[in-house]
């Protein structure tokens, strides 16, 4: 793989300018572009620039309709619903990052669910703007299946990631991104395509037997992490970002990666709590428990890595592969 080094508005202008070539306008794309984008200079390469042709071809078909104006209803002081009218779920949740924390802080808690919704990329992404305005903020996001529950051989459940950020005064807050299956699917693809077995416990075949054969996991589904405990995770976060909002199930989803199919119309549930709702030093008291956690051994904050990764690039710009840049609208 050869690598080229671009700026980060370079980046940004080429997603967008690949995107509006195929039918996405010029306000959902820019809001697009800069998640990738900013997936991309975190290291999180998977929800980044390789995502681009897939979106574009989704567009391209109306799988995604890059022209969708989401419709939010307050549906209650602290709730808001939001139909993202299988559009990009990154405009949507543009038009709500700032209602959120004005209403957490005006009544100590709001949510916002997302429904016929896409994609969300990096969660921890969405949960981090919200702490950066002084909230604790939770989110839930299902996916299309890929991963059966505990003792069962049926792909029922997505990858279905959870987050959680929360501010620590005096410093960038404390960010926490996990997906509930055991690995991520693509490293059972790559092994797959390298003809290697894997790991027994991350998989199971068809017939919902354990197996090391990458080739019958990838037709078979994946595992969650903890085991019983993943799994119930999982339902926890199908409930909550699906069941609650109206968004389609995991089995029902269409895949995110492909142009096949209709819509995946997925749904996410965000909660905002003002952090200072019930006690006034929070902030710092939170600051106080991760110096405690920095200050033992080798142990560390989540999130250190990605923000000494971010800080890099911010100065010395974004190492891409040369090959997928060309693949990007110039």
């Amino acid at each position: 793989m050869t690598e080229v080094t671009i700026s980060i508005a370079e980046a940004r202008h080429r997603v967008e300018k690949t995107l509006m070539d195929n039918g996405v306008t010029a306000d959902n794309a820019e809001s697009v572009a800069r998640a990738l984008v900013d997936a991309e200079i975190d290291g999180q390469s998977g929800h980044g620039l390789r995502r681009v042709a897939s979106y574009a071809a989704q567009a391209a078909v109306g799988k995604v309709d890059g022209h969708a104006v989401p419709v939010i209803n307050e549906t209650a002081p602290g709730a808001l619903h939001v139909d993202v009218a299988n559009g990009f779920y990154y405009p949507a949740f543009d038009r709500v990052a700032g209602r959120l924390p004005q209403m957490a802080k005006a009544q100590g808690i709001a949510m916002a669910g997302f429904y016929r919704s896409h994609h969300c990329g990096v969660a921890g992404h969405s949960v981090e703007r919200l702490a950066e305005d002084g909230c604790v903020a939770l989110m839930f996001a299902n996916t299309p299946a890929a991963m059966a529950p505990w003792g069962g051989a049926s792909r029922l459940f997505g990858t279905n990631p959870v987050a959680f950020a929360a501010p620590l005064e005096g410093r960038e807050p404390v960010v926490i991104d996990l997906s509930l299956s055991k690995v991520a699917r693509g490293k059972i693809v790559a092994a797959a395509e390298r003809g290697e077995p894997i790991p027994e416990g991350w998989a199971v075949d068809v017939e919902g037997q354990p197996t090391t054969d990458p080739a019958r996991a990838v037709k078979g589904a994946m595992l969650p992490f903890g085991e019983a405990k993943g799994s119930a995770l999982a339902l926890m976060v199908e409930m909550m970002a699906a069941g609650l909002t109206g968004g389609r199930y995991a089995r029902d989803a269409t895949s995110f990666l492909d142009a096949e199919g209709g819509p995946p119309e997925t749904g996410q549930l965000i909660i905002a709590i003002d952090a200072t709702g019930l006690s006034a030093d929070a902030p710092a008291r939170f600051a106080e428990l991760a110096s405690w956690i920095e200050a033992d051994g080798d142990a560390r904050l989540p999130g250190t890595r990605r923000l000494a990764r971010r800080k890099k690039v911010q100065h010395n710009g974004l190492k891409v592969d040369r090959a997928l840049l060309e693949g990007l609208s110039g």
